[in-house]
């Protein structure tokens, strides 16, 4: 049986690809900030549920240390948790009269969560992942965190695309970190995935996708085959320009 962990998995993208992988046999560990969260979820999905803050080192420790006495190893790990960052009035990321607000707090607030967050679980992690036949890791990232996909000044963007500087920044940095491990662990078959515009809480539910849709290049990234992609930023309809 194929040992995962998806953290933020109680609601939107992260659940629906935990409901996915059970679905395909794989033994999967919900993770939560809220443990009463992750169990109802769990519980919903026939899967297994460990509490997770990624912004909290002893409680990423306590994490590992449950699944390697539950299971010994872990055989994918999916970084899914993320926060937005800045949010304009009505709740939605990406208000672009707002540059001036971007400051080392803001920016220090969503990277603790998307970055140094996903670093610290990967590190954790990494012991049990190296016990696995065929480690994969998988970290959730966007679209948005594309520099090539930044329009320049003066240019039209495309419709999906929103400023929003401690995020897509976020993003970009996740990115970069999926390609310096993939180097370094060359065994770790490990990708940065854009989910697509998602409709799900994170967004105000604006996005155009379904989670279902959205899910569909999560689950892929974490089913991939042994000499399958590694160091790779991927969208469901191909490689994403860096």
């Amino acid at each position: 049986m194929t040992i995962t962990l998806i953290t933020g998995a109680n609601k939107s993208l992260g659940f629906q690809t935990a409901r996915e992988l059970v679905a395909l046999g794989h033994i999967v560990y919900v993770g939560a900030r809220d443990l009463e969260k992750g169990r109802k979820a769990a519980a919903d999905l026939g899967a297994q549920t460990v509490q997770l803050d990624v912004t909290d080192a002893d409680s990423i420790r306590a994490a590992a240390r449950q699944i390697e006495a539950e299971q010994g190893r872990l055989d994918v790990l999916v970084n899914n948790a993320g926060i937005p960052g800045h949010l304009n009035a009505a709740g939605i990321p990406g208000d672009p009269s707002t540059a001036t607000e971007v400051t080392a707090e803001t920016l220090r607030t969503v990277f603790e969560t998307n970055v140094f967050g996903a670093a610290q679980v990967l590190h954790e992690f990494l012991p049990l992942l190296t016990r696995s036949e065929h480690p994969v890791v998988v970290n959730v990232s966007s679209g948005l965190g594309s520099i090539a996909g930044v329009p320049r000044a003066g240019e039209s963007a495309i419709p999906s695309w929103i400023p929003v500087p401690g995020y897509a920044a976020s993003k970009a940095a996740l990115n970069m970190l999926t390609a310096q491990f993939a180097y370094l662990l060359p065994d770790l078959r490990i990708n940065t995935v854009d989910p697509g515009f998602t409709a799900t809480d994170f967004n105000g539910h604006s996005g155009t996708q379904t989670v279902e849709e959205g899910a569909a290049i999560i689950v892929q990234a974490a089913t991939v085959t042994k000499d399958g992609p590694t160091g790779q930023y991927l969208s469901i309809h191909g490689p994403v320009a860096w």
